[in-house]
């Protein structure tokens, strides 16, 4: 897409062009969730800023997109997290048969989450049925970079986004918690393994594995949750199971690939 000005596109009305650079203006945002400038944004979509300022206005008028503060950039807005809490119905109902069956696999708990800011929020999950089990709440907020779930997730973003969205000193929530250079070199390891661990990072006796979905509902994580000593006897048989469940449910919910 070029920076010109003119409202008219060969095959495309103005009205549905303006649609596609408001959709790709909140994915910008959507990659970088700690806010972008605008020209930022106008150079994520190769579109000018006074194009992309008149769009943000509009979008933010109907709260879909909001101010970060003084610095003058943007975010995502309240009315898009209405969407996603209205959407999320459709996701549990579609993943439930698939969390279903990996749980009854590997007799763990197992969940799905999503990205909210620099949390881990878990949208549904089935505890095994078991002696020792792990049950956790639905709606959980945890700091991503201490949960298999988050670092999957993180390890997906735009590094110049992740060096934005992580503090520059990582809370300890256990004494296993990583420190931010060794989270970053474990991130590249998940980038290029697709599995996301830790090991009692967030909880302490607790570890867990993850998988990033990709689907057209959204870029969610499936996790395996379980108490250490059988998380480590048992990595290798929970990363495959991961792995297969996740190429089942992109086959049937997959991302479309963009043309």
């Amino acid at each position: 897409m070029s920076r010109q000005e003119d409202t008219t596109q060969v095959g495309k009305q103005p009205g549905i062009q303006v649609i596609a650079r408001a959709a790709a203006i909140m994915r910008a945002l959507g990659e970088n969730p700690q806010g972008l400038s605008l020209a930022a944004i106008a150079n994520a979509v190769d579109l000018p800023r006074s194009t992309v300022q008149r769009i943000i206005s509009a979008l933010e008028d109907e709260f879909l997109v909001e101010s970060v503060g003084r610095g003058g950039g943007f975010h995502l807005g309240p009315a898009l997290g209405q969407l996603i809490h209205q959407t999320q119905t459709d996701i549990i109902s579609l993943l439930k048969t698939h969390l279903t069956a990996l749980c009854e696999q590997l007799q763990e708990s197992v969940c799905v989450s999503l990205l909210v800011g620099d949390k881990t929020y878990v949208v549904d999950r089935i505890v095994a049925e078991r002696e020792l089990r792990v049950v956790f709440p639905i709606g959980i907020n945890a700091p991503a970079y201490t949960t298999a779930s988050g670092k999957v997730l993180l390890a997906e973003m735009p590094e110049e986004a992740l060096e934005s969205l992580l503090p520059a000193s990582l809370q300890d929530m256990t004494s296993a918690t990583l420190e931010r250079s060794n989270l970053l070199t474990q991130l590249a390891t998940i980038r290029r393994t697709k599995i996301g661990y830790d090991k009692g990072e967030y909880i302490e006796g607790l570890s867990s594995f993850a998988v990033a979905l990709n689907t057209y509902l959204g870029r969610y994580a499936i996790a395996v949750v379980a108490p250490v000593s059988r998380a480590e006897a048992h990595a290798e048989r929970f990363e495959q199971a991961l792995m297969t469940c996740k190429q089942n449910i992109e086959q049937a919910i997959g991302a479309r690939l963009k043309v």
